[in-house]
């Protein structure tokens, strides 16, 4: 969820979202190491207080040096440690010029600084043309949990190589939910209700099958 979302500057009814069935909802929070979604605080709150699991994540922005971004995001989203908080995300769409191998630098620069904040995996948000592509295919970070974006119209998603499975799929940039206005991403979650909700208090961990979340990726 993003400040396209905000049709008009319109806030968003999380509660009509929750109503809908949703049980969880991606909120952006930063991008580079200088953008703050101006829309992230009553998100957040709202998101929270309707009863969804919050997901916030970066926009990653590999040109710039990897901590500084890291410790950006984690200032702006305190940490993404407390309560009915999902993991932080990073939305990587962007190589940043960098060559495979340096982008893998990047990313376990990011992962070492913000981790050792959060102390909770990093989810990588991607999709599956730019990791072959950018990434060559590497396996090297299928320890992080996934968030592929695969509009595929297909029952499962396209995964990049090198992953064996998935935790979150965007399976559609134009859904709609009552509560927002326009188009928004949907979701699904490969796991249960309860797994979710243990995921989101830093308990649990996955098991099989889905259900539906809101967010957005840019």
């Amino acid at each position: 969820m993003s400040s396209w979302q905000h049709t008009g500057g319109a806030l968003i009814n999380w509660g009509a979202v929750r109503a809908a069935g949703q049980h969880m909802a991606m909120v952006k929070a930063t991008e580079s190491d200088w953008y703050v979604n101006p829309y992230y605080v009553p998100d957040a709150v709202g998101v929270k207080a309707s009863g969804l699991m919050l997901g916030t994540y970066h926009y990653a922005d590999p040109s710039k040096p990897a901590a500084a971004q890291a410790l950006f995001y984690a200032g702006v989203a305190l940490g993404q440690r407390g309560p009915q908080t999902l993991p932080p995300v990073l939305d990587l769409e962007s190589s940043g010029g960098l060559s495979p191998a340096g982008l893998a630098a990047w990313l376990r620069e990011y992962f070492a600084t913000l981790e050792g904040i959060t102390g909770r995996k990093t989810i990588i948000y991607t999709y599956p043309t730019f990791w072959n592509t950018a990434m060559a295919g590497s396996s090297a970070f299928t320890d992080h949990p996934l968030w592929i974006a695969s509009y595929n119209g297909g029952s499962a998603p396209t995964l990049p190589r090198g992953w064996g499975g998935w935790t979150f799929w965007q399976y559609t940039d134009n859904g709609r939910l009552p509560g927002i206005k326009g188009g928004v991403d949907l979701n699904a979650y490969n796991g249960t209700i309860p797994s979710l909700y243990a995921m989101g208090n830093n308990i649990g961990g996955l098991s099989s099958g889905s259900l539906g979340s809101a967010g957005s990726s840019s």
